[in-house]
């Protein structure tokens, strides 16, 4: 008879907590705006994103934004599909088990950063909030 337990790994239901978990403390200000944009995990990208995106493989992608960002968007706008998030849990999960990094903190940097497609921020603008975000995290855990 054996001691060792067969552990399940995260899942879809798993990563769509913690995604809501982290969409939860974002700033009120910055969260007003998310509402209506739909957070959806799914195992990997489908064909049509890894045709679109170019990609060697379905687990070169953890997250995608589809939608048009608030800058881009007209108030008159109407009728259009709706703001998606995906996260990509195989992918997620793969990346946690080569960094060994916080399976909560990947989640959140990838929201954190799909979210911010849907602001219409830069690449650059985006480590800048990470590495804000990360200071508050270090901050946070050393009280």
């Amino acid at each position: 008879m054996s001691n060792t337990r067969e552990i399940s790994p995260p899942s879809l239901a798993d990563i769509d907590s913690l995604a809501r978990a982290a969409l939860n403390v974002l700033p009120p200000e910055l969260r007003t705006f998310t509402e209506g944009v739909i957070v959806q995990v799914e195992e990997f990208p489908d064909d049509d994103v890894c045709q679109e995106m170019e990609l060697e493989s379905p687990f070169d992608i953890l997250g995608l934004y589809q939608g048009v960002s608030l800058a881009e968007k007209r108030i008159e706008a109407s009728g259009g599909t709706p703001d998606l998030v995906f996260l990509y849990r195989r992918p997620i999960l793969d990346y946690w088990c080569e960094t060994g990094e916080d399976l909560a903190h990947i989640v959140r940097h990838v929201l954190i950063h799909e979210i911010g497609h849907h602001f219409g921020f830069s690449d650059d603008d985006m480590e800048t909030l990470e590495a804000i975000a990360d200071a508050e995290d270090a901050r946070g855990a050393g009280r």
